[in-house]
């Protein structure tokens, strides 16, 4: 069950759906940092959301979801990419309230000005931004609230974390197409499934593998599974891109930097990586050379 995502379709109908469970991968980006309970549940809900968001798009490159707000919670990401690696990273300072939580709600509801961002960004053309108020009792819901205002799917989705796995369930009423497929749709299919969806529970959702959680729900409808996919922790730092941020900060920003620093040591928060460029490394970037 670990670290799987699972596309479904019910056959001869608009309906298609995800469901997503990540465990091993969940529990490497944990262990980077000593994380609040709450905050540890909250990561893991944006995890299997932007492995669920990151399945309904059709191109090559990355989707996150990036909370921002003022107070003790200053900010929160999760990415996936269409390779199905998936990381994250929050910053907050201490706070009794992170302490217990049962899902996303705890430190939502702790926040001052929030604001989600969903970004996707294309390997090629032109990256897009979508922001979405944080004003739900949880992230599914906002989540929810968006696709059907912003995006106009109709969209429900299910995230669960319990620390140490997280899950998801998506499913869509997609736009049907023709006269023929409009002719032949079952109408009550769409509010039959949502009600059965929502009768998913969060204890269900990280701890059932995916087929039994589709039979629990849709056993009387014909779902089809096509292969699942697999989910991993995967980080895009380098030393090539960090390279590239000591030129945009400029040669005269590098001396400065090397005169309390020498050699310059540059840390990835994502996977605790270092990188390490020597006087003349950083300087060599920029044409020049010790003297």
């Amino acid at each position: 069950m670990s670290d799987l995502r699972q596309r479904f379709f019910i056959e001869d109908s608009p309906v298609r759906g995800e469901v997503v469970h990540l465990q091993e991968a969940l529990q490497t980006i944990l262990a980077q940092r000593d994380y609040a309970p709450a905050v540890q549940i909250l990561l893991g809900e944006m995890l299997s959301a932007t492995a669920l968001l990151a399945s309904t798009l059709k191109i090559k490159g990355r989707i996150s979801l990036q909370i921002q707000a003022t107070g003790t919670f200053k900010w929160a990401m999760a990415e996936c990419n269409h390779r199905g690696e998936v990381r994250a990273l929050a910053d907050y300072e201490e706070d009794p309230r992170f302490q217990v939580a049962e899902d996303s709600s705890t430190v939502l509801k702790a926040l001052i000005s929030p604001v989600l961002f969903i970004n996707i960004e294309p390997e090629v053309g032109e990256r897009y931004q979508g922001i979405v108020p944080l004003d739900k009792h949880n992230l599914a819901g906002c989540l929810m609230q968006y696709y059907d205002l912003s995006a106009q799917i109709p969209t429900r989705i299910v995230l669960a974390s319990d620390q140490k796995r997280s899950g998801g369930l998506l499913i869509q009423l997609l736009p049907r197409n023709s006269e023929e497929e409009q002719r032949y749709v079952d109408e009550d299919l769409w509010p039959r499934v949502t009600m059965l969806t929502e009768t998913l529970k969060a204890e269900e959702l990280v701890s059932l593998d995916t087929n039994e959680i589709l039979y629990r729900l849709y056993n009387e409808e014909q779902v089809r599974l096509p292969e699942a996919e697999q989910l991993k922790f995967g980080c895009t730092c380098s030393k090539e891109r960090c390279a590239i941020a000591l030129q945009q900060i400029g040669v005269e920003s590098v001396r400065e930097t090397l005169e309390f620093q020498n050699p310059i040591e540059m840390d990835c928060q994502f996977c605790n990586s270092q990188y390490t460029f020597t006087a003349e490394e950083a300087l060599g970037l920029f044409g020049e050379h010790l003297s």
